[in-house]
């Protein structure tokens, strides 16, 4: 029953329940339009996009791993997992790593599959590529890291659990020389070369009167300001972690599902019901919120430039303005779901659909 019981899907990967707010009318403050598109299968795995300098890394559900170059959205390189996905990409910009879901670990290199071994375990956030060694987060949230070269196992490291996870993204990140990992809602800090715990420290406290109820495993993407790491704790919490003396900064009660972004002032997300909040980087305080978007089926945001991107659930991206949440402009892509968090490249804006559509936008 344990093992059936394994992962409990996040509520909002079938999008909203109530009906999407209409969207008003505004007046673009800043100009944007399509620099480039592409097609791939579509995506319905948790899907990260991988970004490496001047490359987009993304794969899709038949097993495509698909690397572009970010301003033109040239192929570089294409290649195959071999079977559907269940978790990717990670990529350093040499290595690219994917999960099938049948657990195995494949590596690319160039497009051409390196070497792949089987995980026997459930796996649904993308692998992290760093210091030619590969970093997994199993669902019962243990890591391992292997020798990115020849998939040599290096470690293992098992904490203590929660009887159910998410079949959802979690956090696992490099800062400096150390390995960030979320168990639970305990973000820890490990040693890469040993997997030796160095510090932890509890984002969020689970509430509720049963087991799903109390879920509070932590979820990506976390956001990276210096020395500052900010995370979402399902359900439960927003909070900052000072990942260099390994301590928490602050912690706020909040609901949600999807992780944060941040900028050196403020820290951004959506909750269950897409209210936007802005929590002030200094002391997790209320600086704004914006209820111009609720029940959109927003996903995870991104903060560049002027703006605070979020992707929604009928394909429209919506850029904010960072300070008080006023909509800088709108665009549109293909009607279905964006599946990934926004990423940037330079002066390139992707976001990934759920029907595998690309879209790639430039501020003019």
């Amino acid at each position: 029953m344990a093992a059936l019981a394994a992962f409990v899907l996040a509520g909002c990967a079938s999008g909203p329940t109530n009906k999407p707010t209409p969207l008003e009318p505004f007046e673009p403050r800043i100009a944007g339009a399509v620099a480039w598109n592409q097609k791939v299968d579509g995506v319905g795995f948790p899907l990260v996009v991988a970004v490496s300098p001047g490359v987009f890394t993304v794969a899709a559900d038949d097993g495509t791993v698909l690397a572009l170059e970010a301003d033109t959205g040239r192929e570089l390189w294409r290649g195959s997992a071999g079977s559907r996905l269940g978790a990717g990409v990670g990529s350093d910009g040499r290595f690219a790593a994917v999960v099938t879901v049948d657990g195995e670990l494949v590596i690319l290199e160039a497009g051409r599959e390196l070497w792949r071994k089987p995980l026997n375990m459930r796996v649904a956030t993308a692998p992290l590529v760093a210091g030619e060694r590969v970093f997994v987060l199993a669902g019962d949230r243990s890591v391992h890291a292997f020798d990115a070269q020849d998939g040599t196992p290096l470690w293992t490291t098992r904490r203590p659990g929660d009887p159910l996870t998410l079949a959802q993204g979690g956090v696992i990140a490099a800062f400096k020389d150390t390995l960030l990992a979320g168990q639970g809602p305990r973000l820890a800090g490990l040693d890469p070369n040993d997997g030796d715990v160095r510090w932890e420290v509890a984002v969020g406290t689970p509430r509720g009167t049963n087991e799903v109820e109390r879920l509070a495993d932590l979820v990506a993407p976390a956001a990276r300001v210096g020395d500052v790491v900010c995370v979402r704790s399902f359900q439960a919490a927003v909070g900052c972690v000072d990942a260099e003396r390994g301590g928490l900064n602050w912690a706020k009660n909040a609901g949600g599902t999807d992780g944060v972004a941040a900028d050196d002032k403020f820290v951004f997300g959506a909750d269950a019901s897409d209210r936007v909040t802005a929590w002030t980087m200094a002391s997790g305080d209320v600086a704004w919120q914006s209820e111009k978007l609720l029940y959109r089926g927003l996903g995870a945001p991104l903060a560049t430039g002027r703006a605070l991107v979020f992707g929604d659930s009928e394909g429209v991206v919506h850029l904010l303005s960072r300070d008080g949440g006023d909509t800088l402009l709108r665009l549109t892509t293909d009607g279905s779901p964006i599946v990934a968090a926004p990423v940037v490249s330079g002066t390139t804006l992707l976001v990934v659909t759920r029907k595998g559509g690309l879209f790639a936008f430039r501020q003019q």
